[in-house]
């Protein structure tokens, strides 16, 4: 897992990208489909935003080579992974008597934040065993 963990990173920040683009829930009452940058009257805000803006930090700091900021990214992943599950319950829930209809949009982009805490909880590298206050971490040669 550790050794494709860059590039489960990489490719999941690029489905969370095309997620907060696509439909998220769609409003029968309203008639109009909202993503993560569009919301009527911006109800919702635009959580799109600020999802991109965590996981970026998070890939980012997962392939540069030091140890604190590995864990600055598995930090910034969980934040996103519990933003994500309240964006989930805020754009799925009932209001008024209306429910809106759950997309893909929506779905893609919770798997896409929980792959990016995978990636991060697993990095490449290892630190070397007698350093312990190691501040970069070897890199395996493939």
């Amino acid at each position: 897992m550790a050794k494709y963990s860059r590039w489960i990173g990489i490719i999941s920040f690029l489905l969370l990208v095309a997620a907060c683009f696509m439909p998220w829930a769609y409003y029968a009452d309203l008639d109009k489909n909202f993503t993560g940058f569009y919301s009527e009257k911006n109800i919702y805000g635009a959580p799109g935003k600020f999802l991109l803006i965590t996981a970026g930090i998070s890939v980012l700091f997962t392939m540069l080579p030091a140890v604190w900021m590995k864990r600055v990214a598995i930090f910034t992943s969980a934040v996103n992974v519990a933003y994500a599950i309240v964006v989930y319950l805020r754009f799925s829930a009932c209001y008024q008597g209306y429910c809106p209809e759950i997309k893909a949009g929506l779905l893609l982009m919770m798997v896409s934040v929980v792959l990016i805490l995978t990636a991060c909880l697993f990095p490449a590298g290892k630190i070397n065993p007698e350093d312990q206050n190691a501040i970069v971490v070897k890199e395996e040669k493939a």
